[in-house]
């Protein structure tokens, strides 16, 4: 059987009453689920993924117990879903998701369960998965290089050719198995290796699955071990950890995310755990089942969802991996080179202080370059990056359990002006609006980050984004700079150099209205967290906008709605041919809040942002990064000695003075 030897099932159950007693328990009763509910008589106008996995747990369940009544609800359940003339009605029926889905759950159940089946029964749904399967590798060839039969880096391909792939090993289709395994070896070397995702937390926690139950399946069927190979699939657990909000109960929204609350697989955690033997994706997985398993159940927006992978569970499950809590010593801050991304907390407590800030080509730098070069040599279409946004050179900040500066979520028309990003004229990318931002556009149209350091506590970088911008503009240069200081507070310096005279403006996110302060500042609060914003350039104007994104965000529910409100802070420079504009953040807590402290020094021939016992100095070709007696120089002259923390903080108490 796939997956299923018989000494594993022999080890599994003699489990049932020991280490595997509460995947156990979560499986008799999504079983239990499954018997007080009915399978669909037509095919509903919403997505049937859902029946994939429910044969998989039906069938998982009669396998370990020989309890007649788990075969006779699967059966119930198979019965239904087969009788289905088509898999998938709103979207591709018979050839996206909802046939992958099903392909590979009703696979594994022939394999598990077929030969106790009546014969009858066992030989219908056998027709069935050859219908299907033909009419899933059929599209799959007819469309190769476009659409997802050659999208390596995204999830349709996944799953899609992992649902080919299990009826192929089920019915000894060699030609669907071997063309699934091509296309994943593709995948397997042309993902990124540090294991960052373009589509974002949610679809990372939707799709990322799919190449461990392929990678588990073809290692089972012909002794052919890729997770070694797969740099991505290792690494990947420390871009999950680290786009997690403070508390785990929540992530960092870049890229389409339905919510705030979809990001948690329990079996992927679980999987990469037994791989890569990573305690930390141990432990995550065990303190989402313990405090966050039914909110990620019932609050996420994201379908079939964790319940109904409880099978993965409980077959990935190595208890021989031992638990790591990040706290323990997990570095607070990483860099993730391909997608341009930099996460840095001041711990890993509930109320710390996260900003996660980004800068890179559409669906991150391999996906561009490579994408580019299949697409010349072929003649193909290949990246679909549809779920990266136009939001390069912005951030997301999270401080004190709350989200404070946000991104848009979910969006069917993009726009730079939903982040917190900058608009030149009130233009964003070119060629945004739309679903698909880097659709299309050159190739030399792309976006890096530049110039990082990360030490002491202390992270700086810039991100370049220009060439994001219409051509029109004329822009020269178009940087964003973020300094992020061991207290958690942020310094933005954004400089435009264009050829004639254009207005900056920086956009700042959030849930709530803004309120402005004293001193041209602004105040945003969300439950026990603010933010104080200070202009330390002041801007030539400074509005509020209420912004509505609406999206769709999948094409086989047509009637699924999302909708986010967005309060808006423009603040706009007067118009110049070259412009730098200085912004102070400081996150604080709303219930016992502290004085914003930023204020704009000229000092030791530079510019100095002060913010209490912190500071960033800018000199003509230095920059020196500063918190009490510590200093970090970034950008150094050579031959030129970077000026030293004293000297600084001395050069400041001058300039204020004078």
């Amino acid at each position: 059987m796939m997956i299923l030897t018989e000494e594993r099932l022999t080890g599994l159950r003699a489990g049932l009453t020991g280490p595997y007693a509460g995947e156990w328990q979560r499986l008799v009763e999504q079983c239990d689920r499954y018997r007080q509910a009915a399978p669909p008589e037509t095919h509903p106008e919403a997505s049937i993924t859902y029946l994939g996995p429910t044969a998989i747990n039906l069938a998982l369940a009669y396998r370990l117990t020989g309890h007649r009544h788990y075969l006779d609800e699967a059966w119930r359940w198979i019965s239904a879903t087969i009788r289905l003339p088509h898999w998938g009605r709103a979207h591709l029926p018979d050839h996206d998701l909802d046939a992958g889905w099903l392909l590979h759950g009703l696979s594994l159940a022939y394999d598990w369960i077929g030969d106790d089946l009546a014969p009858a029964d066992a030989e219908e749904l056998r027709a069935k998965l050859e219908l299907q399967g033909t009419r899933l590798y059929d599209y799959a060839v007819e469309t190769e290089g476009r659409w997802w039969s050659s999208s390596y880096w995204q999830n349709h391909n996944w799953i899609c050719y992992t649902g080919l792939a299990a009826a192929g090993y089920a019915l000894g289709r060699t030609d669907w198995t071997e063309r699934a395994k091509l296309n994943v070896e593709r995948v397997v070397d042309l993902l990124n290796d540090d294991g960052s995702d373009s589509e974002g937390v949610v679809y990372w926690r939707y799709g990322v699955i799919w190449i461990a139950v392929y990678l588990d399946l073809l290692r089972d069927r012909e002794g052919i071990d890729w997770f070694g190979r797969c740099a991505f699939l290792a690494n990947t657990f420390a871009y999950r950890l680290h786009q997690a909000a403070p508390g785990y109960g929540e992530i960092v929204d870049h890229g389409d995310c339905h919510d705030r609350r979809s990001g948690h697989s329990v079996a992927l955690y679980r999987k990469l755990a037994a791989e890569y033997r990573i305690g930390e994706a141990q432990w995550l997985a065990d303190f989402v089942v313990e405090r966050l398993y039914y909110r990620e159940a019932y609050e996420s927006g994201v379908k079939p969802g964790v319940l109904p992978e409880v099978w993965a569970e409980l077959l990935w499950l190595d208890r021989s991996v031992t638990p790591v809590d990040p706290a323990e010593g997990t570095p607070t801050t990483a860099h993730f080179p391909d997608l341009g991304l930099i996460s840095a907390r001041t711990g890993w407590d509930d109320k710390a202080s996260l900003v996660s800030f980004k800068s890179s080509p559409g669906g991150g730098h391999r996906a561009w370059r490579e994408s580019h070069r299949l697409d010349a040599e072929h003649g193909w279409d290949t990246l679909s990056a549809g779920h990266h946004h136009p939001d390069a050179g912005s951030f997301v900040l999270i401080s004190h359990g709350a989200h404070l500066l946000v991104d848009e979520g979910y969006s069917n028309a993009k726009r730079t002006a939903h982040h917190n990003a900058l608009l030149v004229d009130d233009h964003g990318y070119a060629d945004e609006d739309r679903y698909h931002v880097y659709q299309g556009i050159p190739a030399t149209r792309t976006a890096d980050l530049t110039d990082v350091v990360i030490m002491d506590g202390f992270v700086h970088a810039t991100a370049r984004v220009a060439a994001m911008y219409p051509a029109e503009l004329g822009l020269r240069r178009l940087d964003r700079t973020m300094i992020r200081f061991p207290s958690g507070r942020l310094v933005l310096r954004d400089r435009l150099a264009a050829d004639r005279p254009r207005t900056l403006t920086v956009l700042q996110q959030a849930d709530w209205p803004w309120q402005p302060g004293e001193d041209g500042r602004w105040l945003v609060r969300s439950g026990s967290g603010q933010a104080w914003i200070s202009p330390l350039t002041p801007p030539a104007t400074a509005e509020q906008v209420i912004s509505a994104v609406r999206a769709n965000p999948t094409s086989s529910t047509p009637s699924l709605s999302l909708a986010r409100t967005l309060h808006t802070l423009r603040l706009s420079a007067a118009p110049a041919a070259e412009t730098t504009m200085i912004t102070a953040i400081e996150p604080t807590s709303s219930l016992t809040p502290a004085r914003p402290t930023a204020i704009l020094v000229e000092a030791a021939g530079g510019t100095a942002a002060v913010l209490g016992d912190e500071l960033v100095w800018f000199g003509d070709d230095q920059t020196v990064l500063v918190a009490g007696d510590r200093s970090v120089p970034v950008r150094a002259v050579a031959g030129v000695p970077a000026p030293a923390a004293a000297d600084l903080w001395a050069a400041v108490r001058t300039g204020v003075g004078g």
